[in-house]
Formats: C-alpha cells, structure tokens, sequence
C-alpha cells in the first residue's frame, strides 16, 4: 500500500507502514531525497517569520530541510539537537520525549555551548513531519530553558491533528491510516 504525497510541485509514494496495532502511517523520509528538501525550503520561506536568529531542528531527518532553510533565509546558522549526550558535550542541556515513532522515550539534547549561544535569540524550529507535536513541545521546552524565543514553527508535513494546529507552518497535511491502508478519519 502506499499513499501519493504531492508537496512543493514533486510528488512521492509513501508506503504506508504499521506502527502499532491500530494505526499506520505514510513513511516520509526526506533523508537522501535533496531535489524535496530544497523545493520545501524554498516553499515555506515566504512564511517564515520577518526576523529570526537561528532554525533549529532535532535529528536527524529534519537535518536536510532546516540546512536548505538556512541556506535560503540570508544563510541564518542552523542547529540540530542530539538524541543523545556526546563526549565532546561541554554541560548538556537535556529533557525526553516520546515520539510517534519510537517504541521508548528518548533524550533530547543540546550541547552547552550552543546552549549559551542561543540565550536571548529569536528561533524557528524546523522539522520533516510534526504529527503529535510531543517532539515539538520537548524542543519548546528546551529553547525556554536555555533562554531561547520560539518565534515560528515549520514542517513539510502535518500529519493527522497536527494539520488543524494554527501555530504551524506546513506545506501539506498528511493523514494518518488504518492498518488496512483507510484514511483514520
């Protein structure tokens, strides 16, 4: 089964996938797939905030689409947070979340020196797909710690209730299925 995603002017089959025992969901990898990213980037540019310091996103698929969002807004610095402590780490910041697609909670991280970085400073959190938003809240959550102000938020995707969400910026809604390939309505 798979589900024709149009999005930025190019069009993908997603397959659908299992990811529990009630629901499933188109598989967007936008890793290696660099004629979308940049044809995304490019898209929502025009609904970025007037003034932001830096987009920030957590690893690793939102990786390509926030480096083309910064490459084409003025070249603003992007930063990517870790899912888990480094040893090059210099006083990590970290808090957890549970993701859509993760079987187990996992660790948020955000090295120290960036940290100190991004006090006081006005950022956009960029990722691929934003579907419970608990990734989201988690990287809100940190930014608040670290003294950071979120300014804007943006995905390619907005998958299932997310899509309904006003303080999201995305290309395309992207629905959530049944495990025999329905919409979930």
């Amino acid at each position: 089964m798979e589900y024709k995603l149009n999005v930025a002017g190019l069009t993908r089959d997603l397959p659908i996938i299992k990811i529990n025992a009630t629901t499933a969901i188109a598989s967007f990898v936008l890793l290696g797939d660099d004629e979308l990213s940049a044809a995304a980037a490019k898209a929502i540019l025009p609904q970025l905030p007037q003034q932001f310091d830096f987009i920030v996103t957590v690893e690793s698929k939102g990786i390509p689409f926030a480096h083309d969002l910064a490459l084409y807004s003025k070249h603003t610095p992007s930063i990517v947070i870790r899912k888990s402590v480094k040893a090059y780490m210099d006083s990590p910041v970290v808090t957890s979340v549970n993701s859509i697609t993760t079987q187990h909670p996992q660790q948020l991280v955000l090295d120290g020196t960036i940290a100190n970085q991004l006090r006081g400073k006005r950022v956009v959190i960029a990722d691929d797909v934003i579907s419970t938003g608990n990734s989201l809240r988690a990287v809100e959550e940190l930014m608040t710690r670290v003294g950071a102000q979120v300014v804007g938020r943006v995905a390619i995707l907005a998958e299932g209730a997310a899509a309904q969400r006003t303080d999201i910026h995305f290309l395309s809604p992207l629905p959530l299925f049944n495990l025999d390939g329905t919409e979930k309505q």
